[in-house]
């Protein structure tokens, strides 16, 4: 029987399984999920303290117009794997996951300029309890949460645009919706991810397709924690003196 698409890009034809067997698989795809995500969080804050506690790196870039580069150079890294993700090899696919948390790094090395280790500290382990909490929900809820994957979506978009313009603007107050929504967007979003990444698995794929599935499911994860811990910074984060 020919299974529906999976929004990533695939199709694959689903053979009946035994439950015990699945259930260890998709076990262990989850758990290479969040080992991928984890170690991409590990790259990313590393980069990003050691660029923010040396001057020799930090003033050169955030004193510059190159700061423009960095803050964006993410966004073109996103959609970059999205479009080339169906193309890319699997080990492409992680070459470019570790790269891109590398680049996130850098770009939020400022976080270290602006907020105290106690306070980022903090609000990492608020995003993680959060984090942790909604995808357990996605992973273990049986209530269908495609439906609400397009209005998940149209906040997002929302919320990109919003936080663009504010660069350019510097509104406070529109600086607090969007890191209201935000958050909210990208908890749900987290959720949902989850789910599909969930359902996506029970796709008969081959060991090669399984492996950037993998890859890109720590991909989307990682940008939703990413995400929630910086909106979370705007309200818990204490800045220097």
């Amino acid at each position: 029987m020919q299974t529906p698409n999976t929004g990533f890009g695939w199709q694959g034809t689903a053979r009946p399984m035994d439950r015990a067997a699945f259930d260890e698989g998709l076990r262990q795809h989850m758990l290479r999920i969040y080992n991928y995500m984890g170690l991409g969080l590990v790259v990313t804050g590393l980069v990003a303290f050691v660029v923010g506690s040396t001057p020799a790196l930090y003033v050169p870039i955030f004193s510059t117009p190159l700061k423009w580069v960095v803050m964006l150079a993410p966004l073109a890294f996103v959609m970059l794997f999205s479009f080339r993700i169906q193309s890319m090899s699997a080990g492409g696919a992680q070459a470019m996951f570790w790269a891109f948390c590398a680049v996130m790094g850098l770009s939020m090395a400022s976080v270290f300029l602006v907020f105290t280790g106690t306070s980022i500290a903090r609000t990492f382990f608020i995003s993680a309890a959060m984090f942790g909490a909604t995808s357990l929900y996605g992973y273990t809820t049986r209530r269908d949460l495609s439906r609400f994957g397009s209005f998940l979506i149209m906040g997002l978009i929302g919320v990109l645009i919003a936080s663009l313009v504010n660069i350019f603007i510097g509104s406070s107050a529109l600086q607090f919706a969007v890191s209201v929504i935000g958050i909210l967007v990208f908890v749900g979003l987290t959720a949902w991810d989850t789910q599909t990444i969930k359902e996506q698995y029970a796709a008969s794929f081959d060991a090669e397709s399984k492996q950037k599935l993998a890859v890109f499911g720590a991909f989307s994860l990682y940008l939703n924690f990413i995400n929630i811990f910086q909106l979370l910074l705007n309200f818990t984060g204490q800045r220097e003196e």
